[in-house]
């Protein structure tokens, strides 16, 4: 299916206030900062979340990656940190999302929902009711060491499609993504957003040129 709408880019695992503004001067409407997590990519301490989210202009938004599952420890995260969106990675253990709005009033929340069977579509559609948007990705939490992310798989993007059609809030497509399979990934999800963070890197470092080749290629999807 062919896209109707430029896709919103969210750019994940920046780790310095200098990457931050080479993704918003490549384009990017968002910018992810990953917080202690199990395991995955791009973590970096809550000092640095602080320093990065508070120089990102509007209308950036700038998305706390939390593996907290307490809703007391997330609202005290963000509120340490200040960024205008919380990307919630696993699952609330304890407390509503309901609560976290009340707590938390102009923030918005992501819910991250890993697709690994047609059971993602009915969970999906069930937190939908309850967050601002919600984020496909490739990782597991049933393993041992949970995998919330970063994972630079990809996954059944025809489940994800399923999912962007069952729901009403924007959707999010992450996992894997690069400027060779940036365009397919579009034709077959259609999502809100895209969600990026080893396909733009090389030696853990942001690209400039691969940057530069994503967004192109996000163009072309609408040609």
């Amino acid at each position: 299916m062919k896209p109707t709408f430029k896709p919103r880019i969210k750019i994940c695992c920046i780790n310095s206030i200098k990457e931050a503004k080479l993704a918003i001067e490549g384009g990017a409407s968002a910018i992810g900062l990953v917080s202690e997590m199990p395991s995955g990519p791009g973590v970096i301490s809550e000092d640095k979340i602080f320093e990065i989210a508070k120089v990102v202009p509007p209308p950036v938004a700038t998305f706390l990656l939390t593996s907290k599952t307490d809703i007391n420890e997330i609202i005290d995260q963000q509120k340490r940190l200040r960024t205008n969106t919380i990307q919630l990675v696993d699952e609330l253990k304890t407390g509503t999302y309901s609560e976290l709005r009340n707590a938390l009033p102009g923030i918005k929340i992501v819910q991250v929902i890993h697709v690994l069977n047609e059971n993602s579509i009915k969970e999906a559609i069930k937190v939908s009711k309850d967050v601002n948007a919600i984020l496909l990705d490739s990782g597991n939490p049933n393993l041992e060491i949970k995998e919330l992310g970063g994972t630079g798989r990809k996954h059944n993007w025809q489940i994800s499609k399923k999912i962007r059609e069952e729901v009403e809030i924007p959707v999010f497509l992450a996992g894997g993504l690069n400027h060779t399979n940036v365009k397919e990934a579009i034709e077959t999800v259609s999502p809100f957003g895209l969600d990026v963070c080893s396909g733009l890197r090389t030696n853990g470092n942001l690209d400039r040129n691969k940057l530069r080749l994503f967004f192109e290629k996000t163009s072309n999807a609408l040609n």
